[in-house]
């Protein structure tokens, strides 16, 4: 696996127990939080010209996440990086579509840069 990929899965664990912490300390309440992570997700993914649908997604990833790991946390429980993205994948619902050929030549691009960093 990329280590990049590693070091943004710590990152959104560590955001997380931040999120909590806030949260705990009253600073903000779950609807509070929940309502500037949806600002974040919808926000996020705005550009000048049009994107897939994949990378729409991939942007919106991490403040879904903090939603998934602040309702959690309001509910008391404590999820793993892996049971919160399983989550987030509920939470975006629609099955994937199928990729259109530039998709499919960004991507393998985007893996060859990986391999080559």
């Amino acid at each position: 696996m990329n280590t990049a990929n590693l070091q943004l899965e710590g990152l959104y664990v560590a955001m997380a127990a931040l999120v909590e912490a806030i949260r705990q300390k009253g600073l903000l309440d779950a609807e509070e939080i929940e309502a500037a992570l949806l600002r974040a997700e919808e926000i996020a993914p705005r550009r000048s010209e049009p994107m897939p649908e994949a990378n729409i997604a991939a942007i919106k990833f991490p403040a879904r996440l903090l939603r998934v790991a602040n309702r959690a946390a309001a509910n008391g429980e404590h999820l793993s990086f892996e049971d919160m993205t399983r989550r987030v994948r509920g939470v975006q619902g629609a099955p994937r579509q199928k990729l259109t050929e530039s998709e499919y030549l960004e991507l393998a691009q985007d893996q060859i840069r990986d391999t080559d960093a």
